[in-house]
């Protein structure tokens, strides 16, 4: 989609909680709007509503920063994230 930017990409998936881990290569914060894509059926966006690293809540995460985020439909490693 247009005006969009690679920002990260899924490095691991915690099934049971629903949790990303994403390695950032740019900077992200609560209310970002992300978009998730990658394999054959996903592709979808959703609002930064939280996310943690090591357990802690955090506002904003910078740069090689890797975050937990909640996300709405499974993903897998290696899936890319965009800031919308």
């Amino acid at each position: 989609m247009a005006n969009e930017t690679l920002i990260g990409e899924v490095s691991n998936y915690f099934d049971h909680v629903g949790v990303a881990a994403i390695k950032l290569s740019a900077p992200l914060k609560v209310g970002d709007k992300i978009h998730i894509k990658g394999g054959e059926n996903t592709d979808f966006e959703q609002e930064v509503e939280s996310m943690q690293i090591q357990h802690e809540k955090i506002q904003e995460a910078k740069e090689g920063d890797e975050i937990g985020l909640k996300v709405k439909e499974k993903v897998r490693k290696g899936y890319k994230v965009f800031k919308v």
